[in-house]
């Protein structure tokens, strides 16, 4: 709905950039997006006016100090691959700089990324870790994206469209009409309502970022410097960031991908940290007597299964197996010790009764018909915990003749 259609006043806008209407040349450090159609576009008029309003300003200035952690990285790719500067603000479209942002149909992270949309581009996602999140490998997949699909498409303005409706649908769209000017279609109704307002909305945002003094904009803001360095052990993200005195939330911001704040067991995986700590967190790291991880120490009792338990506590089978080798596949012992992970500050939940083994010293000899279940009865034990003793499943069949320990009955 145009501004005129809605009732509310249409403010007029002049840039004070010279628009250059031939700007599609494939050079670096350009606003695309800034073409006579696009500011003429009531569409494109209605959002400017709506973010330069007092309130918009303000949520303007807001996105832009969660993106600074971001935006240095991504510019330098940007300019790396001769890409018009207005991709570097698409995320302010995209998530409002929220790293941590999921719509509901699932697209996640700062370039809103679907699972099924990732495989080409080096993203790849666990129950611990979903690199859609990840601003490095994000930003280079979604450049990646976008550089491929505007040369299938040959202008900007329907790559972004592409961007939020799929190339597929823009590809069918301009087959149809045999046209392939963005503006032309919008005004026609052939796109669908969203991505007809996704063009006009980054316009919006790159005609005010062309120039930020007129908006009380202050867009040279510090540089943020980051590292990406290896580690030698599995970390907690909280633990080394009270350890070092970094912020908890900017060390979680720069690593997001991490869903439970630890590192995986991979040599690969590298930890971004604030370039001004990077002496702290390698002098933390090299004291081995340190613990980095804080783990909630189950014993197990009748009934569990690692299911049960990564319920419980909060975290995933897989995390669990991990910090028990020789766990996996087999019968949880009734009686024995797991560790598992701690996330954040959480206690561990309340202990529940537990029944130990016994060395029973008796012996039965197995009828026809015996089972645990009917042994438990007759000697007055729990079946689980007899089974246990003697190294057997609660469904495991007993044959006839074989000797099993029994408690001895007075």
């Amino acid at each position: 709905m145009s501004a005129q259609e809605s009732g509310r006043p249409l403010r007029s806008v002049e840039p004070e950039v010279s628009v250059n209407t031939e700007n599609t040349s494939h050079t670096s450090g350009y606003w695309a997006l800034l073409t006579e159609d696009a500011l003429a576009s009531p569409l494109t008029q209605q959002y400017i006016a709506q973010y330069t309003t007092r309130n918009g300003l303000h949520a303007f200035k807001l996105m832009l100090d969660r993106g600074q952690i971001y935006l240095p990285f991504i510019k330098q790719e940007v300019m790396k691959r001769g890409l018009p500067m207005d991709l570097a603000y698409l995320p302010i479209i995209e998530s409002s700089f929220t790293i941590t942002t999921k719509s509901r149909s699932g697209a996640a992270g700062l370039w809103q990324f679907m699972m099924n949309s990732i495989a080409p581009y080096d993203m790849k996602v666990s129950e611990t870790v979903d690199e859609r999140y990840d601003f490095i490998k994000s930003t280079i997949g979604a450049l990646r994206k976008l550089e491929n699909e505007y040369k299938r498409l040959g202008n900007w303005e329907m790559t972004l469209a592409a961007y939020n409706m799929g190339l597929g649908a823009v590809t069918r769209i301009i087959q149809k009409t045999e046209n392939s000017d963005y503006w032309e279609l919008s005004s026609q109704n052939e796109l669908k309502r969203e991505t007809t307002n996704y063009v006009p909305k980054l316009t919006a945002v790159i005609y005010i970022l062309s120039q930020p003094r007129k908006f009380g904009i202050n867009s040279w803001r510090d540089k943020f410097e980051w590292e990406a360095i290896s580690l030698p052990r599995q970390v907690s993200i909280d633990l080394l960031a009270d350890e070092t005195g970094i912020s908890r939330e900017l060390l979680r911001r720069l690593n997001a991908e991490l869903l439970f704040g630890i590192t995986p067991l991979d040599s690969n995986y590298k930890l971004k940290v604030p370039a001004s700590h990077i002496e702290q967190v390698q002098a933390v790291l090299e004291r081995k007597e340190l613990r980095l991880i804080r783990y909630h120490y189950h014993v197990v009792y009748n009934g569990d299964t690692l299911w049960s338990i990564s319920r419980r506590y909060g975290t995933t089978i897989a995390m669990i197996e991990q910090h028990n080798p020789g766990i996996h596949g087999r019968y949880l012992k009734i009686g024995e010790t797991i560790i598992i992970p701690a996330f954040g500050d959480a206690p561990p939940p309340p202990a529940r009764p537990v029944t130990i083994p016994q060395n029973y010293p008796g012996t039965h000899i197995v009828q026809k018909g015996d089972t645990f279940w009917s042994l438990g009865r007759q000697y007055g034990v729990d079946p689980q915990e007899l089974a246990e003793s003697n190294g057997m499943k609660m469904d495991q069949i007993l044959h006839e003749g074989r000797t099993i320990k029994v408690p001895i009955i007075e």
